[in-house]
């Protein structure tokens, strides 16, 4: 890589050591943290507030209108606007509620939201810990949010938001078993749990094709279970049953108002906009580019170039498909992902065993490929139901 093309990929990297020069020693430890943490709690809400006018300009386009176009120049002012009308609406708790658990659960899933960004390597040398475990820190981390979640449900006192977080919880650790599996099989081809070594591994090139685990049959089809999970973990469409509108009214937050429920957007999309960072980290060489006469343009472009990709898929999804049943959402994670991960470990051990070259991909593709055939069938056998019958209370 030529000096310049390496000075400007690595510039925020030799910024901050040109900073840390003038840091005396004792204290360089602690400033190199906080400068590692301020791009993150500045460049990941930013990336939140251009996704918001995004997505509502991107759906009022696909369903045939404008979206927001009042707040500054084509509307890309309204997350302002939103910012300050969640900052002045007046907090209503309930008389009820728990005051205390009721305050913290806004607080708790919020801090589990930034915390997995510190394994997420946005580019080259630019991560905040470069863990030896940073894997199983996103998962246990975001592990929180349930937690959460509950606490948001039960400290509200009202059987709505309860059961929206019963709801919640159900969905969340159906889906966190698929997508806890999904990124196994990266971990197993890599042969780490670290995030930087995992991307490492990709950033390879034959020829001007990419080395992604992408493109192996093991590899698409953890990418699809862990994208599918992803978005039943972060409550988004056809999975927003949490917060089924014409059921529960809001779900488990239904209670909260105000800045306690901007930080409930916020860790929405937050949450959403990680689980992006981490497929691309599992799946799509992370930082590195897509061809080998590409690299000279910086890895963290590449990287956010990747993140956006994917949060447009997450809003034309949300534009396209409408929300699934309760029994259907259960049935798919149980039935079919969990059973199709279980199996994609398998597959990605015979790839690691047999030889390379067309037998490997005809043995592993095969695998995968009748699983899903008779998985599908499994899901589409009717149940022969019961007839309900109702009883007035003597």
């Amino acid at each position: 890589m030529p000096e310049m093309i390496f000075k400007i990929d690595q510039i925020f990297v030799l910024f901050k050591h040109l900073l840390m020069g003038y840091v005396p020693g004792a204290l360089q430890p602690v400033c190199s943290a906080i400068l590692s943490v301020i791009p993150v709690i500045i460049v990941f809400p930013l990336l939140f507030a251009i996704t918001t006018v995004l997505e509502r300009k991107g759906l009022g386009r696909m369903q045939n209108r404008y979206g927001p176009n009042r707040v500054g120049p084509y509307g890309i002012l309204q997350p302002i606007a939103d910012a300050i009308k969640s900052l002045t609406k007046e907090d209503i708790v309930p008389r009820s509620a728990d005051q205390i658990v009721h305050l913290l659960a806004p607080i708790v899933i919020v801090t589990a939201v930034f915390l997995v960004y510190a394994v997420i390597p946005v580019g080259r040398n630019m991560v905040v810990a470069d863990l030896s475990a940073g894997v199983l820190f996103f998962f246990a981390i975001g592990s929180l949010v349930e937690l959460s979640v509950f606490m948001a449900g039960w400290s509200s006192h009202s059987k709505y938001s309860l059961l929206g977080a019963m709801r919640a919880i159900a969905q969340m650790i159906s889906y966190e078993m698929p997508l806890v599996l999904s990124s196994v099989v990266a971990i197993m081809a890599a042969g780490t749990l670290s995030t930087v070594t995992i991307v490492n591994m990709q950033a390879g090139y034959t020829g001007i094709w990419p080395h992604w685990y992408l493109f192996t049959p093991w590899g698409i089809t953890g990418f699809i279970i862990f994208m599918i999970a992803a978005f039943a973990e972060n409550n988004r469409c056809p999975f927003d049953m949490p917060e089924g509108e014409s059921e529960i009214i809001a779900g488990y937050f239904i209670e909260y108002s105000g800045f306690k429920f901007a930080l409930f957007f916020v860790a929405e999309y937050l949450g959403m906009i990680a689980s992006s960072a981490m497929a691309i980290t599992l799946f799509l060489g992370g930082w590195a580019a897509p061809f080998s006469f590409l690299t000279w343009i910086p890895s963290y472009v590449w990287f956010f170039a990747k993140v956006v990709a994917m949060l447009m898929v997450f809003i034309w999804v949300r534009a396209t498909l409408p929300r699934l049943r309760m029994d259907q959402l259960m049935n798919f994670a149980w039935k079919f992902m969990l059973p199709l991960s279980l199996i994609n470990i398998v597959a990605v051990a015979l790839w690691h065993y047999l030889p390379a070259g067309v037998t490997r991909w005809t043995v592993v593709s095969l695998l995968i490929i009748l699983s899903c055939v008779l998985l599908s069938r499994g899901l589409r056998r009717k149940e022969l139901l019961q007839v309900r019958t109702y009883r007035f209370a003597s």
